[in-house]
């Protein structure tokens, strides 16, 4: 047996004493009469529900509500309906700062649900509100980490508010089919989380009661919430058609084959398409697609890349939002066996996408997921056929999962790559985890290059550890982690190749309680070194004490010394000042600052002072963010670094100002205006994009888009000379839905 059976032999072993702990699951009344659906629960349906016990997450823990919320749930054939009177003793305090689509900041009062509806302890939807009435849903995977709450995953469903002297009020209508979920006969098992957050307080109240130690997303974790049962019986397929209309003016100044003059291009684009969605059975999912529309609506922030790594950028076109958890194959960091953004983009330029199709959901024990799509081949680009198939389910606990996935790229230029993936999550005991990722690939074009000598295995990732996931008291994770010099999944994305180590981030959460104003705080420590599989040497080591406080009115702040080690073993830009290839040690004092959300004024202030490679250097970077009125935010963040490097017989020195502005207008939460200006000092450019978005129901929208890039100061000594500007675009794109009931 090989040293890695061994290891996962024995991880399962350890898992067999596993304790879990339930209780009693709530059953749901169905409705027993009507709702007159505008916001204001005062039906005798909803005076007959049993009320949520609500009780205190944070500020002070268990504690009775300082607030009293009554929530009930219910539901009839169509609909999950979830009611909600949020009273206040004085109604000056609610506080209402948004009404847009998707607000994930807290800067308002806030009402949800968390929706659990397999019942998987791993998965979830979100579906929240504020007094405004704004629509905020979020597809929730990975138990409620920060990375793995998507917030750009939207789907059908309705809320409606009220406010009066005593609160605020909510009635929400969540169709079963916009929910995925597996019943036993007729009977569905879903985990519920309900919360309201009382921004003047700072206060979070959950049911169930939800310790804090889980940290500040706890809210939104599958497996803190109480099962609730329904008699379901068989619902409606619902089949989604979406066509779509889009047109515009594109002005482009390109570079010439010969990179010694810009060409002028103009083009008016007009392309229509369609998604079809069906609902197969109430837990699994079939999306159409034919000629898809991935113009991008809201432009990519630009990014001071500091480091000798690629950037990462995430997926925001629709289509691959419902189901993307599904979907999801973290190996490490930003590294994953499938990033969707390699379909349909080549070099950060759209590529024609002739058709499509995914399949998703649960089949059985199963969570599933495949997708298939094929673009187009152009003279510049070859056509390619795109294919994922996921699989995974639950093993041994509630809390624990084993899966896998199979990718595949294929070119009509004779290229293709292949890669496949195992995955597992297991509970042990208590906030015990253990976690394994190992993929391995294979690519033609390396493959037949491919040398050995070392005879080290050159095309996997390995990565196996533990972790306490808990805030409070002794918390840790560990890991090995191992990814080969040649892992290429061509449907995913790898950040770092060719290293191998471990991984450390220890800490101890001190909770002083009630009577402190401190809600938490404690050392923090992170330990990490990765050396390379070529050579052995040392790539990457970083030494990483620290300390974390946060106040229950929202104030936080860290500090922590960093002593890092890197081991460039090529030259690399950043901007003007290039990086001489090899060893290097230095340390920087880091600081970060900010205070609430909810705030009139807030803001996020982060700093960094110390050595950097051969060269000193010195970064801040403010976010400030105003919350005018319901109705306008506005924002702004700039970061200045400047970078020096006083042993070079050059002197060499480089000034970073990047600086951006945005607003937002919303005249109600379906009709809103955004604008966002960005410049960056070091390349010139002036990054500009004005959206109108009217949004009347889901599933129809109406897209007004201005995108302006260009060059400013001068352009002395810049060969060729560049244009005044580089792109100037006005796209106007609908979208109607049109839906059919089998």
């Amino acid at each position: 047996m090989s040293t890695l059976s061994r290891i996962i032999t024995t991880l399962f072993i350890l898992t067999v004493p596993t304790i879990s702990f339930s209780q009693e699951p709530l059953q749901i009344q169905k409705m027993s009469g009507e709702i007159n659906f505008d916001g204001h629960v005062n039906e005798d349906v909803w005076n007959n529900l049993p009320l949520l016990p609500m009780l205190v997450n944070t500020p002070n823990f268990g504690s009775r509500p300082s607030e009293e919320s009554e929530v009930m749930i219910t539901y009839d054939d169509e609909y999950l309906w979830v009611g909600a009177r949020l009273l206040t003793k004085d109604p000056s305090t609610i506080t209402t700062n948004s009404m847009k689509r998707d607000e994930m900041n807290m800067n308002s009062d806030v009402f949800g649900i968390m929706l659990d509806t397999y019942n998987d302890n791993e998965n979830a939807y979100s579906f929240t509100t504020m007094p405004t009435g704004a629509r905020i849903d979020a597809a929730i995977s990975g138990d409620g980490s920060m990375m793995g709450i998507n917030a750009d995953w939207n789907t059908f469903w309705d809320v409606k508010t009220s406010r009066d002297d005593k609160g605020w009020y909510v009635e929400m209508r969540i169709p079963f089919t916009s929910l995925r979920f597996q019943p036993q006969g007729n009977i569905t098992t879903m985990g519920v989380i309900a919360n309201r957050y009382i921004s003047y307080l700072n206060e979070m109240d959950t049911y169930p009661a939800i310790d804090p130690r889980y940290g500040q997303t706890a809210h939104l974790k599958p497996s803190l919430a109480s099962e609730i049962k329904m008699e379901i019986s068989k619902t409606k397929r619902p089949v989604y058609i979406s066509p779509y209309v889009i047109g515009g003016y594109d002005r482009k100044w390109r570079l010439n084959p010969d990179r010694t003059k810009y060409v002028k291009d103009n083009d008016t684009p007009l392309n229509a398409g369609l998604d079809i969605k069906y609902s197969v059975t109430s837990n699994l999912t079939l999306d159409l697609t034919v000629n898809p529309d991935f113009a991008q609506v809201e432009a990519d922030n630009q990014q001071v890349n500091m480091t000798r790594y690629s950037l990462f950028f995430p997926e925001k076109r629709a289509f691959f939002q419902e189901g993307s958890n599904i979907f999801d194959f973290n190996l490490l960091g930003f590294t994953r066996l499938f990033h969707s953004r390699n379909i349909g983009l080549r070099d950060g330029q759209p590529v024609t996408i002739l058709g499509g199709a995914r399949l998703y959901g649960s089949v059985g024990e199963w969570d599933l997921g495949v997708l298939n799509m094929q673009t187009e081949k152009t003279s510049a680009t070859p056509g390619e056929n795109f294919g994922v198939v996921r699989a995974r389910r639950g093993i041994i606990n509630q809390y624990s999962y084993l899966g896998g996935m199979v990718t595949s790229r294929v070119g009509t230029d004779g290229h293709w790559n292949f890669a496949y993936g195992l995955d597992g999550n297991v509970r042990v005991v208590g906030d015990e985890y253990v976690f394994f990722r190992m993929s391995q690939t294979f690519d033609n074009k390396i493959t037949n290059n491919l040398k050995l000598e070392n005879k080290k295995p050159d095309d996997i990732f390995a990565y196996i550890g533990w972790q306490r996931r808990r805030q409070d008291g002794f918390y840790y994770m560990s890991s090995l982690k191992y990814t080969g010099q040649h892992l290429t999944p061509g449907v995913g994305y790898v950040q770092k190749q060719g290293l191998y180590g471990i991984y450390a981030n220890i800490g101890y959460g001190f909770m002083p309680g009630e009577k402190s104003n401190i809600f938490l705080h404690g050392p923090t420590f992170i330990y990490d070194i990765e050396k390379r599989v070529v050579d052995d040497g040392m790539d990457w080591h970083v030494i990483n004490p620290g300390w974390q406080m946060q106040t229950k009115s929202g104030f936080r702040a860290t500090a922590d010394i960093r002593y890092e080690q890197q081991g460039a073993h090529w030259d690399f830009p950043i901007w003007s000042i290039i990086i001489p290839k090899g060893d290097y040690a230095y340390t920087t004092f880091n600081t970060t600052l900010s205070n609430s959300p909810a705030k009139k004024l807030s803001y996020q202030l982060r700093s960094t002072l110390g050595q950097f490679y051969d060269g000193q250097s010195y970064q801040v970077q403010i976010t400030p963010r105003w919350n005018v009125s319901a109705n306008l935010q506005v924002g702004a963040m700039y970061s200045f670094n400047a970078l020096r490097f006083p042993k070079r017989p050059t002197n060499d020195k480089l000034d970073i100002h990047m600086t951006n502005i945005n607003a937002l207008y919303m005249f109600n939460t379906k009709l809103s205006v955004s604008a966002f200006v960005q410049y960056v000092n070091t390349s010139k450019d002036l990054v500009s994009n004005v959206r109108l978005r009217y949004n009347p129901s889901e599933g129809n929208d109406l897209y007004i888009v201005f995108n302006d890039a260009r060059r400013m100061g001068s352009s002395a000594g810049v060969t060729p000379v560049p244009p005044s500007f580089y792109n100037n675009t006005v796209m106007v794109k609908y979208t109607h839905t049109f839906t059919m009931k089998l």
